[in-house]
């Protein structure tokens, strides 16, 4: 009954029609794989995607640099191509950032931040999954780390693990063995505190209908609007890739009803923020992917 009721409330949650003003600003963001660093890609695919950002609003490349061992040790040796590729895109599009995607399975004590910078990144973006509700080992690395990236001139990023829809929902299932963390919308605002930009992955929710997964988008970027603070970029995750398993059903979480939800949690006005989506991946991203982004989202502006 629990269950069915949350479907039930999730789904009258995706209804109505979005305003028309509740569109993007261009502060959008784009995960890209580990081949545009590491040999794999060339000057031709870099004009390739370069071509692609010109028709969207992304502002910043969140492209994975790691992952990070155990220790929080990075093998540079894996990423020789990172500091042409930085190059290539500030001299191709110089208003948009590229950030070091950076995460392993466990938060470490350190990171070699500074060695990362000095490839020619604007900042460093970590994603470490799972990160328990209220762990306080990622509030301390966010902090020292937040030093270095300010130091440098840098931005400090991070993914944040899905949250809550309606208070105490994060409380009960985590204590449901075998699941995934669930962050309380209190904990999202802790880390927001630490960084420059957040990005919330809203995706892999198991949530079997378009309706309800669009009902959830607007509940949790309600609520990240409302906690994370108006001086850290907000971007919401929406999905470009099309696995199917058993955290996710591809019929239900689409671009088009990610989308929806986040327009309809805006209202009749654009928030006086950075605020964007962050479209999760590059080298899983679709011509519907994009096709859907770029008619219900993005479509004005353009990068460059």
């Amino acid at each position: 009954m629990l269950v069915a009721g949350t479907l039930v409330a999730l789904h009258a949650e995706s209804s109505g029609t979005p305003e028309a003003a509740a569109r993007g600003t261009g502060k959008d963001a784009l995960w890209l794989g580990h081949a545009w660093l590491d040999g794999r890609k060339a000057q031709a695919d870099v004009d390739s995607l370069v071509a692609q950002l010109r028709t969207t609003g992304v502002h910043d490349l969140l492209v994975h640099a790691g992952p990070l061992e155990l220790d929080g040790a990075l093998d540079l040796g894996r990423i020789p191509r990172a500091q042409w590729f930085t190059a290539a895109i500030h001299q191709a599009l110089p208003g948009v950032r590229v950030q070091a995607w950076l995460g392993a399975h466990r938060v470490p004590d350190e990171t070699p931040v500074k060695d990362v910078l000095d490839l020619g990144f604007d900042g460093v973006h970590y994603d470490f999954e799972p990160v328990a509700e209220g762990d306080d080992r990622l509030i301390s690395l966010l902090r020292k780390t937040h030093e270095v990236t300010r130091q440098h001139g840098a931005i400090l990023s991070v993914s944040a693990i899905h949250t809550e829809p309606w208070p105490g929902v994060a409380a009960g299932m985590n204590l449901i063995p075998g699941q995934l963390a669930l962050w309380s919308t209190a904990y999202l605002g802790r880390v927001a505190q630490e960084v420059d930009q957040i990005a919330v992955m809203s995706y892999d929710t198991a949530l079997p209908t378009e309706a309800a997964y669009a009902g959830y988008l607007k509940r949790v970027t309600e609520n990240a609007l409302r906690v994370v603070p108006p001086r850290v970029a907000l971007l919401m995750g929406v999905p470009a890739y099309h696995d199917e398993r058993f955290l996710r059903y591809d019929r239900a979480e689409t671009m088009a009803a990610a989308v929806h939800g986040i327009r309809l949690a805006l209202g009749s006005t654009p928030p006086q923020r950075d605020f964007g989506v962050a479209l999760y991946v590059d080298f899983a991203a679709t011509e519907q992917d994009w096709a859907s982004y770029r008619r219900d989202w993005a479509d004005p502006p353009a990068v460059g």
